[in-house]
């Protein structure tokens, strides 16, 4: 469960909420792995950390935390979730590449497809460094060539145009491609303010990946 508040006494009061819940229907939560996280607003944070509390004993503060297989931290950085990506990709390609060695081409190809270009919530990667996207991007031109027994430094555009494969920016593209069309087409009015603010250095982000 994930609690969102603006301030420090919103989150004390649904705390409240959920201790009075749990109270009358005999559950409890466990302190040890509860954690709350403020985020940094125009680059600051609080240094001292805010009492939270919940069944009478202190929540702990993190400053990034995985949730749903995505790292979130404080200041909404996404290097750390681009990096477990990229270790995700080299252990399947390296599972591809034993297993499916003695595959055909358009085989090896299709696999490719399927398993290496989810990039999970890679259309949400907007505030990060040049050089850990740089870094995916090698890793996915590597597991390619490895798959399919090409020479390390031949041209990444031009097999992928061989073999009719996307490249890794056109895969990012698509997806950022079908985020856009599914926060414009969403009824969830959470969601709709977002797709509403076309001026928001999110949408930007989207704008300048797609265009």
């Amino acid at each position: 469960m994930v609690l969102l508040s603006p301030t420090v006494g919103g989150l004390r009061e649904m705390l409240e909420v959920c201790e009075n819940y749990a109270d009358v229907h005999g559950l409890l939560y466990n302190v040890k792995k509860s954690e709350y996280m403020i985020f940094r607003a125009g680059g600051r944070c609080l240094d001292n950390s805010p009492s939270v509390t919940l069944n009478g004993l202190s929540v702990n503060r993190v400053t990034k935390f995985k949730y749903l297989g995505h790292f979130l931290s404080d200041g909404l950085e996404v290097d750390v979730d681009i990096e477990r990506e990229r270790r995700a990709l080299a252990v399947r390609g390296n599972m591809l590449a034993r297993r499916f060695s003695r595959c055909s081409d358009e085989v090896k190809t299709i696999l490719f497809k399927a398993y290496c270009q989810s990039f999970y919530s890679g259309s949400l990667w907007v505030r990060h460094t040049k050089r850990s996207l740089d870094v995916l991007r090698i890793q996915y031109n590597n597991v390619f060539r490895m798959m399919l027994g090409l020479p390390r430094f031949c041209s990444a555009s031009g097999m992928f145009a061989l073999y009719r494969t996307d490249g890794f920016h056109a895969v990012i593209r698509k997806k950022t491609a079908s985020l856009i069309c599914r926060l414009r087409g969403s009824r969830n009015k959470i969601l709709e303010t977002v797709a509403d603010r076309f001026s928001s250095p999110l949408w930007r982000s989207f704008v300048r990946r797609v265009i």
